[in-house]
């Protein structure tokens, strides 16, 4: 077999075969004459292509013919049939049977009249219940085969001690060859051909003839019958079709192929995917395969692009291709597209990507192209160069606060870090608490995904809520007021101190069906407040309420890039003046089994619920929940406040798809042109940038354009390979919060200057051609690369709605530290508060484990006097050194006395979330109310 990559290999004690397909020998070489006479069975004869078969064999002489079906004369067609067969001379019965039946199948034979024998069989039964192979059900192949297989066999074995003429078997070019999403009925046709080879090896008459497509008739007729046409396989005339039966029978062949072919555009179709060596043997694959087309130059690429179009569609004239209609409305789709690209190379010397119809989906925007790249120019639309953009290195935003929830129990960077450091994934079945009726759904919904634990739990009370109104919340916006406290405070800022300040608010949703999960349990209680409760305009605007912010506050929804546009607008509204600080964030809770429903039906989630990113397994997305917020300021503010910088956000910038192959498909060029005009803004070159946090959504046609994508933008006159990896390897698509959880996670590693693992990502996508640039996936922990530079990252979020945004972040540089004096040390205070008593303990205890972790208890001490907000129980522990104040704070925490803890209560202060005072979603959401 040489070096060949053979798919189907036979080996036996002669050697290893490889499998060809040859063409039949010359009639003239015929084993015999077949004479129709006596009886001929037909099963599916009242079909498209079984009532052809029956007007020939009656043509042909048959005294009578038995059609086999399972509706018998209450099938379609049957009537037609009896009426074609009146006058005739040949008797038609028309039986219901089940063919998979055996013992039904035999009493019809067996009622044969014996004065006209049982001469002919012919086997057109067949039914469709089209899949790929990874997403079958045992319910539908035992469909197809039953009729296809069992029927085949059980004629088989009712006949073999009769005296048969012929024994037909109608197969497909689909079990010789194959064809995508026919993973039942491919292999009970190869079966047929299979069986067709034992009856002839037992000296019994077999033909199976692997059919192509019967012109307006049958299985060919309707969208499948175009499809196969657009693919290279015209429909036989009936007529030729019966004759060339004739022939094959003749001949003496067990399995053959009747089909008419157009060898180029049927070579590329079957080959898109992977090579297929059978067909290496036709002189007409051969040619192709060894003929070159050499460079053409193209004097006008629009003419060249709606030639190649019309050639690609059947087209008589590229006059028909409308320039600015988009290619999936003109009828392509992936195989012609590859054929279209093929074409397109050959013709111009280029070089151009399997997916350059999504990247430009117009003829027009191909054009202009194809245009850009004979002719060496920039075609219009290339942002602007980087002096043409905004001065960002003088006073850019910087990320100086981050909080999340994610899936895993993660609830702060720090354990965002863990997860990724021990390389774990989060995928699962729904919490039981949620209530959702599994049984109810459809059968195909896929509901393994990543999900949150407890999103019922709300302390409502600390936010100045009624239990009654905290009912009526989306768990979204509860998320979103928890991680705005928990991120400003991780930026050593005081909540309580905004209050009536300029700050934003920009906030990343893809959804609310909350209200529908409320007011479907009819919640009378939550009159009154389930519209602003569930509304999306609402969710940024909750937090500014609660935090009393007056600076702007948006709720963005372009889908799963919602988070990434957020921050891009809040980077905005801080260089304009608009806000001094910005919490920026996305939010994402499937309260109802909706959104996986909707997906799974749309063959859009992986099966595991995993997101293979970028690998050959990639097999859909695996969707998550989770929240990520983040709080930006202007690095002069920053540094003024003596807070510690996570990244700067070097530059930012979103665009549109626009018009493309289809309102959700993504489009390369945009994702191109978004990443360039990001650069651009942050005036840095794409070598400069050492790693990207992708997209990545582990679908079989998304990764291999974002992939282009980056090897576009990135991948070109690199020192270094540029390393792209993705969080939702570890914990599945957060959707809105995606962007700023990718954030999150570069961010981290920036700090710890170290690239997690992408998980699933053992072998790289075949469908990307890797070698278009210097990019590589970072499939284990690696070291950020040193290149003397600061360490320097993309974010990509690219949206469903076709709202596409990329992030440049830089490490930051900080100023050397002043020493600390050193001499006799005084008491350090800790100042503890909490809203009751619980909650001073229960805080009282945190710190321990912080002091007990290593932490400097002069910095404990300094962050409670300056980020803390101060609640309405507050004590004081005192100590001179780590052993006394954890004896304090252990007498804090369990209520005792001692003289190194003094304690107060105070009224009318602000308040933090704490674990004491729980307010949950009421009994009737699926969700545990004690």
């Amino acid at each position: 077999m040489g070096d060949t990559h053979e798919d189907q290999v036979r080996i036996d004690r002669t050697g290893a075969f490889g499998r060809r397909i040859v063409r039949a020998p010359a009639p003239a070489e015929r084993g015999g004459d077949w004479q129709v006479r006596g009886t001929a069975l037909v099963t599916g004869g009242t079909g498209g292509l079984g009532r052809h078969v029956v007007r020939w064999l009656a043509a042909e002489g048959a005294e009578h013919v038995i059609v086999v079906n399972r509706r018998g004369t209450d099938a379609p067609g049957a009537s037609e049939l009896a009426a074609d067969l009146a006058g005739s001379g040949t008797r038609l019965s028309i039986v219901p049977c089940d063919l998979s039946d055996r013992a039904a199948l035999a009493r019809v034979i067996d009622s044969i009249d014996p004065a006209a024998p049982l001469r002919t069989v012919v086997h057109t039964a067949a039914v469709l219940d089209d899949a790929a192979i990874d997403t079958l059900t045992m319910e539908q192949f035992d469909r197809v085969l039953a009729v296809k297989a069992r029927g085949a066999a059980n004629l088989h074995e009712l006949t073999r001690d009769l005296h048969l003429d012929a024994f037909v078997l109608f197969s497909s070019l689909a079990g010789t060859v194959g064809a995508a999403g026919q993973g039942t009925y491919a292999p009970a046709n190869a079966y047929l051909d299979a069986l067709a080879e034992q009856r002839r090896a037992e000296g019994l008459p077999a033909t199976s003839v692997g059919w192509g497509v019967w012109a307006g008739d049958g299985m060919g007729d309707g969208p499948l019958g175009e499809a196969a046409r657009r693919h290279g396989v015209p429909g036989m005339s009936p007529q030729d079709a019966t004759a060339a039966m004739r022939t094959a029978v003749e001949h003496g062949d067990a399995a053959i192929v009747l089909a008419d072919i157009e060898w180029d555009r049927y070579h590329t179709a079957v080959t898109a995917s992977r090579p297929n060596p059978a067909l290496s043997r036709i002189p007409e694959v051969r040619s192709l395969l060894t003929t070159r087309t050499a460079p053409a130059e193209a004097t006008d690429p629009l003419a060249v692009v709606r030639a190649q179009t019309a050639a690609v569609l059947g087209y008589a004239s590229g006059t028909r291709v409308e320039p600015h209609r988009p290619f999936n409305e003109l009828g392509f789709d992936s195989v012609t597209a590859v054929e279209f690209r093929n074409r397109l190379n050959a013709v111009t010397g280029l070089s151009l990507v399997t997916t350059v119809v999504y990247d430009h989906p117009t003829p027009a925007a191909l054009a202009d192209h194809l245009r850009a790249e004979l002719g060496g120019s920039t075609p219009d639309g290339t942002p602007a160069r980087p002096e043409a953009g905004p001065d960002l290195t003088t006073d850019p935003v910087v990320i100086v606060g981050m909080a999340c929830r994610l899936p895993g129990g993660v609830t702060s960077p720090d354990e965002l870090w863990d997860l990724l450091a021990e390389e774990r994934t989060t995928v699962g079945p729904p919490p039981p608490e949620r209530g959702w009726d599994l049984a109810a759904l459809p059968a195909d919904c896929v509901t393994t995904a990543s999900y949150l634990d407890d999103i019922a739990a709300f302390d409502a009370e600390f936010f100045g809520i009624s239990p009654r109104e905290a009912m009526a919340m989306d768990p979204q916006q509860r998320l979103a007021l928890e991680t705005s406290w928990e991120a400003l405070e991780h930026g050593g800022i005081a909540p309580g101190s905004l209050a009536g300040s300029r700050t934003g608010v920009f906030l990343g949703s893809t959804g609310q069906d909350y209200y529908a999960l409320l007011t479907g349990a009819g919640a009378d209680d939550a009159a009154g407040h389930a519209g602003t409760g569930s509304a999306g305009s609402v969710l940024s605007g909750r937090v500014a309420y609660a935090l009393g912010l007056e600076g702007p506050a948006v709720t963005v929804d372009t889908a799963c890039s919602s988070g990434l546009v957020a921050l891009h607008l809040a980077a905005q509204s801080l260089r304009n003046g608009e806000c001094a600080t910005a919490l920026v964030g996305g939010v994402t809770v499937m309260t109802t089994p909706t959104g996986l429903a909707e997906f799974s039906r749309q063959g859009g989630l992986a099966p595991d619920g995993l997101c293979k990113a970028f690998s050959d397994s990639a097999d859909g997305t695996g969707f998550a929940e989770g929240a990520g917020m983040l709080v930006l300021q202007r690095l002069s503010d920053a540094r003024a406040a003596g807070r510690r910088v996570w990244a700067v956000v070097r530059g930012s910038a979103i665009n549109q798809d626009g018009l493309s192959n289809g309102l959700s498909a993504p489009n390369g060029r945009a994702q191109r042109e978004v990443i360039r005009q990001a650069l651009a803004n942050a005036r840095l070159s794409a070598g400069a940038v050492d790693v990207v946090e992708a997209h990545g959504t582990g679908t079989p046609l998304g990764d291999p354009i974002e992939a282009h994508a980056l090897l576009a933008a990135y991948g070109q006159d690199r020192a270094r390979p540029l390393l792209i990896g993705t969080l939702k390897s570890n914990i599945g698509h957060t959707q809105a919060a995606a962007g700023v959880a990718g954030v999150i996670k570069t961010a981290l590693a920036l700090h710890h200057g170290t690239v997690p693992a992408t998980l699933h990502a053992g072998t790289a996508s075949s469908h990307v051609d890797w070698t278009a640039g210097s990019a590589e996936l970072a499939r284990a922990r690696t070291p950020w690369p040193d290149t003397g530079a600061p360490r320097r990252a993309g974010v990509s979020a690219f949206g469903i709605s076709g709202t596409n945004a990329h992030v440049v972040l830089e490490a930051d540089t900080p100023p050397p530290a002043e020493p600390r004096a050193t001499g006799e040390t005084a008491p350090i205070p800790l100042a503890v508060s909490g809203r009751g008593p619980e909650a001073l303990a229960e805080q009282a205890r945190r710190l321990s484990v912080l002091l007990d972790g290593g932490t400097d208890p002069v910095d404990i001490g300094w962050s409670l006097v300056t980020t803390r907000t101060r609640q309405s129980h507050r004590a004081v522990a005192l100590g001179r050194d780590r052993a006394e104040l954890a004896a304090a704070l252990t007498a804090l925490a369990s209520g005792t006395s001692a003289p190194s803890v003094v304690s107060a209560v105070a009224a009318g202060q602000d308040q933090r979330p704490s674990s004491s005072s729980p307010a949950r979603a009421p009994a009737g959401r699926g969700w545990d109310a004690r």
